[in-house]
């Protein structure tokens, strides 16, 4: 957020980062629900808008994307490095790659399930679709249509080949803007504040769930939010490639402790109870 309101109004990251700090309070001190519930119809729609400046994008470059797919086929797995003999270029692209991946939707983390077993359902299978769907649309669309835009905007907006001085929400607005004009550089704002202050606000309902669980107070509940407000603040000032590096190390340590988990759930189950999971033209 504060990269997308220096980029597109000049604001001061500091001011921005005390701002999203001060609504938040508000949020996480009050109205919660509500402000849930606005985002449950918000977020969707700036999600189809989202995708469909991307389809627009595509189609004003459809005579590149065949070399786009051809170039991320390629960067995914390393290949144009391993033909030129580059050691471990291709444990580097599925390092980042995973990296990547769990910062998009957290499969595998074991933050989604807690909040997902809160929801009112006829049947927990529901519940369960409608997580897979969302790690789709996140990750196989809204990601995906980020890629095609940042790519056919050519090397005056990101070259491959020369580290980019744009990076962050800035060069997805810089993209859509090469392709779209300026006027889509507010648009783009606005989109970026819903999806992270949404996601801001998600990741604290997975903390609190987890603290009430564990036991937690209405004191320690209310430390951990002003502790959560500080974060707030300093990362909006931070540099992006600190705070990647930190969400890197926080999501290996939350993946190491979900598998750990499963595993040794998986061990109590009998064979009874997983013949009984099993197809019957499996079992």
């Amino acid at each position: 957020i504060a990269d997308a309101m220096e980029g597109a109004f000049g604001f001061n990251k500091l001011v921005v980062g005390i701002a999203i700090a001060l609504v938040a309070a508000v949020v996480i001190f009050g109205g919660l629900r509500s402000i849930a519930r606005f985002a449950e119809f918000v977020v969707p729609f700036m999600a189809a808008a989202y995708v469909l400046m991307a389809l627009v994008v595509l189609a004003m470059h459809y005579d590149e994307v065949p070399g786009v797919l051809a170039a991320i086929v390629r960067s995914a797995f390393g290949l144009e490095k391993a033909a030129g003999g580059v050691a471990g270029s291709v444990t580097a692209a599925m390092l980042n790659g995973i990296k990547r991946g769990l910062f998009s939707n957290e499969a595998g983390m074991g933050s989604v399930p807690n909040v997902a077993a809160t929801a009112t359902v006829s049947h927990p299978v529901k519940q369960g679709l409608i997580q897979s769907l969302g790690v789709f649309v996140d990750t196989m669309i809204i990601c995906t249509a980020t890629a095609f835009i940042i790519l056919v905007s050519g090397p005056s907006i990101y070259d491959p080949a020369t580290p980019t001085r744009v990076e962050g929400a800035t060069l997805t607005q810089a993209a859509i803007a090469d392709s779209l004009g300026t006027w889509t550089v507010s648009l783009m704002t606005v989109l970026v504040f819903v999806f992270a202050f949404s996601s801001v606000l998600g990741n604290y309902v997975y903390a609190e769930i987890n603290l009430f669980f564990l036991g937690a107070g209405r004191k320690t509940i209310n430390v951990f939010r002003v502790v959560v407000l500080m974060a707030i603040g300093v990362g909006g000032v931070s540099k992006l490639t600190a705070v990647w590096a930190l969400a890197d190390v926080a999501m290996g340590l939350m993946a190491l402790v979900n598998l750990v988990a499963i595993v040794l759930c998986l061990s109590l189950l009998d064979d009874a109870v997983l013949l009984r999971w099993l197809p019957r033209r499996y079992r």
